[in-house]
């Protein structure tokens, strides 16, 4: 007969419930608040209000301010120098009067009176990089910065302002009510800097052979910066390493550089016609029909040609974007440019790529095809791709703006390269285009919140990745089966959370205030939802959810509580414990097995047992009937009753059925032979999903992942107890490292015995 599969009890829990024993006094411990891991996230949390709901989405009362542009640009290539001038008008939407306004000067972090070498940690090492030694004691202090001319009202008139470090305070003829704009110029120029030796998100590359420069021009204009409902002004000051929070609005801009120069930018090229050459436009309309293979624009040769002689004239490109927070353009002489169409949701986009030969051949063959391939991935992640073009732009950084951004990944002279350096180029276009969503789009205040854009987006990135080698096989190297992603996957990130607690920061720290800059806002906070995506929450709840916040905060200004409020609003998953453990903290993940215990159950009751009812002055007659469960190599336990029918150890169990169970339902009740009490501790602070592998004598295996949750009661250590009809050979947590384990030596049972490096050297000898 099968017998059902009994709830049974662990000794320990029979004896405390069963047999009562005599009130132990204990000393009284102090009271002590809620540290539970999964309390909710009201203490962290603000209220929420009519700008910001409780679940996540932009209220009744949101709002966010207007800056529109109307700028002439013009390049001195001779002298490396930028000119100027600009109309800002304004927007007030909020409920607030305002007496000021705040702009940016990102440039004066280069200027001679700059703060930002002065609270760096400095110190002799015993080696150094030439580099890195050469801009640190060798290099000129340079006439860098901007240099503003005046600020005017639209009718000529001086406007107060006072420039305190990289931020200018506008003072308004009168405050500005609710509905108000109010225009204003600004005229400025400044010494672009070599961003090769000196540094910076953008600037020129000299190359000496030809005595030419390519141009990646961003932070190039004074920008406004945000008013909203969180902090008023977000006039904290930029360092160097926190990057930017801006308002959308609308850019008209005027470019002039010489003649021979290609350009693109952010925006619509308005007077392409102009600008163009027959053969060039001829070729840009085979381009937009053309979505499997990118079509030059300017070829190789041409650029060559182009690059051994100067033109004096000059020559003025018109760009125009709407609702944009932000504008960037590159401009050389030795641009080759090639475009192709990609079919995002009902409309064409163009992937257009910009570089040098010194580029290909990497460039030509994977630029276009890997910004192609960005804006489906991130589309179907997030919202369709809003705007007409995606730039990918060779440079020797990575650095990114609305509709074009600048990629590293360069050949040798000779245009070898390896696996690194391709891998590199693909994944930096793939990351930088991503920008477009975030925070370009989704626009979050980097200055505050790196992670809010660095590590949404590297989760993103990996998804991309992943897309990408399957979409071009071609790409891959023979070695590999799928892309060979640096960060997204667990096991990457174990390193750095089990690294020196002294030098770890919780992902919600300022960025200019953390360590190891890149594992804190790019790789952990994107390992971490790759985690909620494959482990905790599965992929249908969870890219529903992420879709969701994409497409409430597409074009407005999320915070990070916005964020995780929307996560467990669109999937009814509770997630406050991990953003809590992730994000708020420096925990890591440590789970493993402590103990197995295997027993048989019988309704004699054992030698312990006698024992405890004697000192009580009791029967077992004075009990209703009970099964006992006996530890294998105890003084009670037979071996050869291991194995063996419940029924046949345990006839109070074969009695209780027979009396409470119809024949038809008995033949549905199962019986297990075997009985284990494993206990799980967790010496990780970390709260994560319990995930077991049991491993049968059969060779047969079984998953079991037990939520969360598991540890509510007890954030040490939880047991399970096992019924099985087959025996268990061996036990393995996480089996597939995707919790980042920092330390998988407790992992299985038996346990596991590693070599030392000194038995691996010996074996490695041997061989």
């Amino acid at each position: 007969m099968k017998i059902f599969k009994y709830f049974f009890c662990a000794l320990l829990f029979v004896s405390a419930n069963t047999f009562a024993q005599d009130e132990v006094k204990q000393e009284r411990k102090p009271g002590h608040t809620n540290q539970n891991k999964f309390k909710q996230l009201y203490d962290e949390f603000s209220t929420p209000n009519m700008f910001r709901t409780g679940s996540g989405a932009p209220g009744p009362a949101y709002y966010q301010q207007q800056a529109d542009y109307k700028m002439d640009i013009e390049i001195d290539d001779e002298k490396a120098r930028l000119y100027g001038n600009e109309t800002i008008t304004y927007t007030n939407n909020s409920p607030d009067e305002l007496k000021y306004l705040w702009v940016q000067l990102d440039q004066n972090m280069r200027a001679k009176d700059s703060k930002t070498p002065l609270i760096s940690n400095q110190r002799a090492q015993e080696a150094d990089y030439a580099s890195n030694f050469t801009k640190t004691y060798l290099a000129e202090d340079l006439e860098r910065g901007f240099n503003i001319d005046h600020v005017k009202d639209v009718n000529g008139k001086d406007l107060p302002h006072t420039i305190n470090r990289t931020m200018m305070r506008v003072e308004l003829p009168k405050s500005m009510k609710t509905g108000d704009q109010f225009s204003f110029n600004i005229k400025w120029w400044y010494n672009i800097n070599n961003h090769v030796t000196e540094g910076g998100r953008s600037g020129y590359e000299y190359f000496e052979e030809n005595d030419n420069k390519i141009y990646v021009m961003a932070q190039f204009y004074p920008r406004m910066a945000v008013y909203n409902d969180v902090e008023g002004w977000q006039n904290s000051q930029f360092w160097g390493r926190d990057e930017f929070a801006l308002p959308f609005g609308d850019f008209d801009v005027n470019i002039t550089v010489p003649a021979d120069h290609i350009l693109d930018g952010t925006g619509y090229l308005t007077n392409r016609e102009d600008v163009f050459t027959k053969d060039m436009m001829k070729r840009f309309k085979k381009a937009q029909k053309s979505y499997d293979k990118p079509v030059m624009i300017v070829t190789q040769s041409e650029a060559e040609k182009t690059e051994k002689s100067k033109s004096t004239a000059k020559k003025t490109w018109k760009l125009s974007a709407q609702m944009v927070r932000d504008f960037g353009f590159a401009t050389s002489r030795k641009f080759l440019w090639d475009m192709m169409a990609v079919k995002i949701g009902d409309k064409d986009v163009m992937a257009v790529s910009l570089y040098s030969k010194e580029g290909n051949p990497l460039w030509e063959d994977w630029s276009t095809n890997a910004v192609a391939s960005t804006l489906k991935s991130y589309s179907r992640m997030t919202f369709d791709y809003p705007y007409h073009k995606a730039i990918s732009v060779h440079a020797p950084m990575g650095m990114e703006y609305p509709m074009i951004c600048f990629n590293f990944g360069r050949p040798d002279k000779e245009g070898n390269y390896s696996d690194r350096t391709k891998y590199g180029m693909i994944s930096v276009i793939i990351h930088e285009v991503g920008h477009n969503f975030f925070p370009m789009i989704v626009n979050s205040d980097e200055r505050q919140w790196t992670w809010m854009d660095e590590g949404l987006n590297t989760f993103v990135q990996y998804v991309a990745e992943q897309d990408f080698g399957e979409w071009y096989p071609a790409a891959l190297s023979p070695k590999d089966e799928k892309y060979p992603s640096r960060r997204g996957p667990a096991k990457n990130i174990v390193r750095y959370m089990g690294g020196d607690q002294d030098f770890i920061a919780p992902i919600m720290t300022k960025g200019l205030n953390t360590y190891q800059f890149g594992s804190n806002a790019y790789s952990k906070p994107g390992t971490g939802l790759n985690i909620l995506r494959e482990t905790i929450m599965g992929r249908e709840l969870f890219d529903y959810s992420f879709r969701e916040y994409a497409n409430r905060w597409m074009f407005k200004h999320p915070t990070p509580e916005d964020f995780f409020r929307t996560m467990e609003d669109a999937s009814a998953v509770d997630l406050d414990w991990f953003w809590r453990g992730w994000f708020y903290t420096t925990d890591y993940t440590d789970i493993g097995i402590k103990d197995v215990k295997k027993y048989q159950v019988t309704s004699n009751p054992t030698a312990a047992v006698k024992k405890q009812l004697e000192a009580q002055g009791r029967s077992i007659d004075d009990l209703p009937p009970l099964v006992f469960f006996v530890e294998e190599g105890s003084e009670d336990y037979k071996a050869d009753m291991s194995g063996q029918d419940v029924t046949e150890n345990a006839k109070t169990v074969k009695e209780y059925v027979m009396d409470n169970f119809t024949p038809e339902e008995r033949k549905n009740l199962k019986s297990p032979k075997y009985f284990y009490n494993i206990t799980f501790d967790k010496p990780g602070g970390l709260v994560m999903p319990l995930i077991v592998e049991y491993t049968y004598a059969d060779g047969t295996k079984e998953r079991i992942t037990y939520p969360a949750q598991v540890w509510r009661l007890n954030d040490a250590e939880v047991s399970k107890s096992i019924a099985s009809d087959k025996e268990i050979v061996s036990i393995m947590v996480d089996p597939d490292l995707e919790t980042a384990d920092v330390d998988t030596s407790n992992n299985s049972w038996p346990r596991e015995v590693k070599a030392n490096e000194f038995d691996k050297f010996k074996n490695k000898v041997k061989d």
